[in-house]
């Protein structure tokens, strides 16, 4: 039954490919074993109630692989239909080319650029941390999710991962699990003169838990290492060698990356699996035996969240949250002192609404001192204290915005600061924060040659047009 569901995912991704005449089919075929254990033995989810606040997420940061999710999601029993995946890559469909955001349908972020899913998921790590430890539920955790990341080779070499990895290490984030596709080849062939780096040893000096799992058809030894990683104190990352293409007559090369496969090549890899040579056939069977693993597994942590939420609602603050109620700052009273400089007031404002709202939250890329964006009455998160609400970002622009992407996921109101003229360095994931619609508050302050004698360097005009 395994392999059947598995043979199920795959075939299902290279239908959707072939049918919209584009995508990348590498993923699918070498990464299905990693995201069946997954989905089968460890992932807490509800497909039925897919807002469940403490169902575990799954981010895929490797966005190109969405036909591996779409696929995956709909066996999973969420409300994904086949001619949703026949719409695959088309204007307005909910399978898009890359995933985008739509946690109705299982997903948690739009991942298109590689290294944003990684960030994202940091900031989800950190929500989760915050929400752990603020609230109970009878004596218990109301919040004890754990985030997985699905990554690539690409996401890995770019910086963003390294900084956001870091600061994940940092902070000690247990409830974070990445299981990295290794397969030794990017888009412009092996990785042999790109990408040579141990990358475990790397992340076992950012202080995180490591794993290698030398067979990405091992579903067992998969299974094992994450049930190591989850008891793990630190965040962890599997490296899994996979075979990119694998099945196909260009398994193993750059090629199957992102290329159609022709007819001949999808029948052999449907032959090979012993699976019908039928497009966007379905085993129904394998199907709902999928599905009722999930159920089965998750059912029981669902129901205890679901009959504690009558004690959980009468909090005031989690009712807030829960609700993402809105402050009307027109009906608090305001006191500026003329004679003030911008910074200071908008400091004031930001230590009123952080009294108003608890899922306020944010920080600076090292520069709170400068640009003026400290929670006064409130402590720092850190390994020690997951009760603060200010974060030190250290000197990470990019990751701090995606990170702040990651906690505006989960339902806080974040705010991430710097000097305008780095606004260039976290444009990427500002961009994201448009594109998904997130309540994530930039504060940019140093915008003019007026302030100070810095020079061009840290005083920009052209960024304000």
């Amino acid at each position: 039954m395994e392999k059947r569901i598995i043979a199920n995912i795959k075939s299902l991704g290279i239908d959707m490919i072939n049918e919209a005449g584009s995508g990348h089919p590498g993923i699918v075929l070498g990464a299905a074993p990693i995201i069946y254990t997954l989905f089968a033995n460890h992932i807490n989810i509800n497909p039925t109630d897919s807002k469940w606040p403490n169902r575990d997420r799954f981010v895929l940061s490797a966005g190109h692989g969405s036909a591996l999710l779409y696929a995956t999601l709909f066996l999973s029993g969420y409300n994904i239909k086949i001619d949703d995946l026949k719409h695959f890559r088309r204007l307005n469909s909910i399978t898009p080319g890359h995933p985008e955001y739509d946690v109705n349908h299982g997903i948690e972020a739009s991942t298109g650029p590689l290294g944003q899913g990684f960030a994202n998921a940091v900031g989800m790590a950190i929500g989760e941390k915050m929400l752990e430890n603020k609230y109970l539920a009878n004596d218990s955790k109301a919040f004890d999710y754990k985030v997985y990341v699905l990554c690539s080779d690409g996401d890995l070499m770019e910086g963003i991962s390294n900084e956001a990895a870091s600061l994940a290490g940092t902070l000690r984030l247990d409830n974070l699990i990445v299981l990295y596709d290794s397969n030794n080849i990017s888009l412009d062939g092996s990785t042999t003169n790109t990408f040579y780096e141990n990358v475990l040893e790397r992340f076992r000096g950012l202080g995180w838990y490591t794993e290698y799992v030398a067979d990405g058809e091992d579903t067992y030894s998969i299974d094992r290492a994450i049930s190591r990683a989850k008891e793990a104190d630190k965040p962890a990352i599997i490296e899994i060698k996979t075979i990119i293409g694998r099945g196909s007559v260009y398994e193993g090369t750059s090629t199957v990356h992102g290329k159609v496969l022709e007819k001949n090549d999808v029948e052999g890899i449907k032959s090979k699996m012993k699976f019908a040579n039928e497009p966007f056939y379905v085993d129904h069977d394998a199907k709902d035996t999928f599905t009722s693993m999930i159920n089965k597994r998750s059912q029981d942590k669902y129901d205890k969240w679901v009959s504690n939420l009558s004690y959980l609602i009468s909090d005031s603050s989690f009712k807030k949250f829960i609700d993402n109620d809105l402050l009307d700052l027109s009906k608090l009273e305001w006191n500026f002192e003329d004679s003030k400089e911008m910074r200071l007031i908008n400091n004031d404002i930001m230590n009123v609404i952080a009294d108003e709202i608890d899922y306020f939250v944010g920080g600076s890329a090292d520069l709170s001192s400068s640009t003026k964006t400290y929670l006064d009455n409130y402590a720092d998160f850190t390994s020690s204290n997951y009760n603060g609400r200010n974060i030190l970002y250290g000197v990470r622009e990019h990751s701090m915005a995606s990170i702040s992407n990651g906690l505006a996921l989960t339902g806080f109101r974040p705010f991430a600061s710097t000097f305008l003229v780095f606004s260039d360095y976290l444009k990427p994931a500002l961009r994201l924060s448009a594109l998904m619609g997130l309540p994530v508050t930039y504060i940019f302050s140093h915008d003019s040659v007026s302030i100070g004698s810095d020079g061009p360097t840290h005083q920009p005009v052209e960024q304000l047009s």
